[in-house]
């Protein structure tokens, strides 16, 4: 008699690392729009902001996030479809929130409410950082503190404040970038090239 064999258990197939896309988008979209909180640019010429914000921070970081769910990182899953979702709410609310309230003399306040809890969010995102790397922990780290900045810039309100916030998101942005180089590049040479300082 013929013994039954079980089916082979299916094999789940690897996918591609996520991280250097959603630090990507990340990076060029705060880039983007730190140029105008560091008045660097017209506020006139802000409009460029929505698209890649509803586009690369939001949409490809929100992806991002979902295959780090793929690939079992509790860390980047949870922060990219973070930062996918902050993107995609910044989109929605200077398109639609801020003209609604724009009469309201508090609005500012609500604003800088919006800013805080993403500091809030970004500081303890950043103690969980430190098991990660040292590249990711420095995008962390200077990102809470640009939150917090620009989030005193909106309550005070400070344009002093915001144009210093917008400076620490040029920084920040590059820190991002330097991550995801180095992941990418990584991938394509099949070695480290930048180093990233992993925890240990």
């Amino acid at each position: 008699m013929a013994t039954q064999q079980s089916a082979p258990s299916p094999v789940a197939a690897e996918i591609a690392d996520p991280a250097p896309l959603g630090l990507a988008g990340f990076a060029m979209t705060t880039m983007v729009l730190s140029c105008f909180n560091a008045n660097l640019l017209s506020d006139k010429l802000s409009v460029v902001v929505l698209p890649l914000a509803l586009a690369y921070g939001g949409l490809a970081q929100l992806l991002a996030g979902m295959w780090e769910f793929r690939k079992g990182n509790t860390f980047g899953a949870t922060a990219f479809s973070s930062f996918g979702a902050f993107w995609l709410a910044y989109y929605f609310l200077v398109k639609d929130a801020v003209p609604a309230a724009a009469t309201n003399p508090d609005l500012h306040k609500a604003i800088g409410l919006f800013l805080l809890a993403w500091a809030i969010f970004t500081a303890y995102m950043t103690v969980a950082a430190v098991r990660v790397s040292g590249a990711v922990l420095a995008v962390f780290a200077v990102l809470t503190i640009t939150f917090a900045v620009l989030a005193a810039g909106a309550f005070g309100p400070s344009t002093s404040a915001t144009k210093a916030g917008g400076w620490l998101g040029l920084v920040d942005a590059a820190l991002a970038w330097y991550a995801s180089f180095a992941g990418v590049t990584a991938y394509t040479f099949k070695r480290q090239i930048l180093p990233t300082w992993p925890a240990r």
